[in-house]
């Protein structure tokens, strides 16, 4: 009886994991199809980059820094920057901001609330009574949205432009942790005549305390902002705004404003930012992705560090893709033609992205102990078949690819050091990834039950100024 029971159970054993091998073979099926699917649309992207780059369309111009810097601003230049308990960083960023654009016809509105005083305190020091600076008091405790903070900014530059009779002639946006280009103001001046809307890169430079966390963003925005983003202008898709470093020429925002009964930044979106670029495509407004360098090879970018720890990393990238992929399809919809909703589904497919990142590490898990049992005799080991076979080797060369282009565009920026960390560095962009769009995807189903979605801040605890004046002092 014993000898039979122990045979049953490994029978039974044996049945339920060749059942398990036979659920492992059509989740690697399934997920290996909508792999090789996102390597066909990234590969689309680097054969238009790579085309163009060779053919002279795609390239980066020198710009002569002095000559563009000496010249007057062609009209007043609103800076807005919202603050919520930014004491730590909006002092730096105010003090370089009016070191780095000299120029009288800069204005910088600071948005600050009532019950926030250590911020407000921070500004008034850092701006020393120069009149280019105006502190704007939230009439509502905080914390709201940024977009809230972003429409009681732009009425007060309509209280300035109604006293002094003059109106601004374009809108730049900005964050409290942000180190502006000397020469991003008065480029986006100048681009700004021919344009509604132009955003220029945004570099997250690696600090040397968070070679993983904080860096990985140099690598994402690395690609993105020197591939991406520059593909999207080039074949006339909207550009999505990065809330930094962009600019609106005034008119564009009057319009946006009208349209919403003064309040041209959208207070019900987690992501205003991003989708102000795509909102003035919509209303035929001309937006433009500037990426320029000095002489001296300094690409002409907004710099800030990024959250290096990674419950911040998840907090902020969550809002992303909450904003982006599951808000913007029910706010936004699907606009524009063929080449714009490509785009747009490139930019929402972060939740199934996150999905895809998670089955293939659990298959990774769930294999090897598969093959573990099987070498035990306890079968439950699949071989994949002559199609799934080539798709994984098809799929495996598309990943090596993106490592590789990733590393190659992230040591460009960054140096060669940078780049080779690139590469394990992508297993921690897949992780957050992962874990922010679960957190989304809970999030926005929450949502539909009628739960409040919640702005979550990103904490900012170090500025790029403060750092290199301790390198240089050590």
């Amino acid at each position: 009886m014993g000898s039979q029971g122990e045979n049953g159970l490994h029978t039974g054993s044996i049945a339920i994991l060749d059942g398990f091998a036979a659920l492992q073979y059509e989740l690697l099926l399934f997920a290996a199809v909508f792999f090789a699917i996102g390597m066909v649309d990234e590969l689309a992207v680097d054969a238009i980059y790579a085309w163009n780059r060779f053919t002279g369309r795609i390239a980066t111009p020198r710009l002569d820094e002095h000559v563009l810097t000496e010249k007057p601003l062609s009209g007043l230049a609103a800076v807005f920057i919202p603050a919520w308990q930014e004491a730590e960083v909006i002092g730096p960023t105010i003090t370089h901001a009016l070191a780095s654009w000299p120029q009288d016809q800069l204005r910088i509105y600071v948005g600050c609330y009532r019950n926030d005083a250590s911020t407000i305190a921070s500004v008034a020091v850092a701006s020393r009574g120069d009149s280019r600076v105006r502190l704007v008091v939230v009439g509502e405790d905080g914390p709201t949205c940024k977009a809230h903070c972003l429409n009681r900014l732009y009425a007060a530059l309509c209280e300035d432009e109604a006293r002094s009779g003059k109106k601004a002639h374009m809108v730049v946006l900005h964050d409290a942790e942000d180190m502006v280009d000397a020469a991003a103001l008065p480029l986006l001046d100048h681009a700004v005549w021919n344009s509604d809307f132009v955003q220029l890169p945004v570099m997250a430079l690696p600090p040397s305390d968070s070679r993983w966390i904080a860096s990985h963003y140099s690598d994402e925005f690395a690609e993105s902002h020197a591939k991406a983003m520059v593909v999207r202008d080039l074949i006339g898709c909207a550009v999505p705004g990065a809330g930094v470093g962009c600019a609106v020429s005034r008119k564009m925002l009057g319009k946006l404003a009208a349209e919403e009964h003064g309040r041209p930044f959208s207070e019900d979106s987690l992501t205003e930012d991003y989708e102000l670029g795509l909102r003035i495509h919509a209303l035929g407004g001309r937006g433009r992705f500037l990426r320029l360098r000095t002489e001296n090879g300094r690409l002409v970018a907004t710099r800030a560090y990024f959250p290096d720890r990674i419950a911040q990393s998840v907090r902020q990238k969550t809002r992303w893709t909450h904003g982006i992929a599951l808000q913007g399809w029910d706010r936004l919809g699907w606009q524009g033609n063929l080449l714009q909703r490509w785009m747009t589904l490139r930019d929402r497919r972060g939740p199934l992205a996150a999905i895809l990142l998670g089955l293939a590490y659990f298959l990774v898990l769930s294999g090897t102990l598969s093959h573990l049992a099987a070498d035990a005799g306890l079968g439950g080991q699949f071989e994949p078949g002559g199609f799934l076979s080539i798709l994984l080797l098809v799929t495996f060369a598309g990943l090596v690819w993106r490592v590789l282009i990733r590393a190659i565009f992230t040591g460009r920026e960054y140096g060669l050091r940078q780049g080779l960390l690139a590469i394990p560095r992508v297993l921690v962009s897949n992780v957050i990834a992962i874990m922010s769009g679960r957190r989304a995807l809970v999030a926005y189903l929450r949502s539909l039950r009628g739960a409040p979605t919640i702005w979550e801040k990103t904490e900012h605890r170090a500025h790029p100024v403060l750092s290199r004046a301790q390198e240089e002092m050590a």
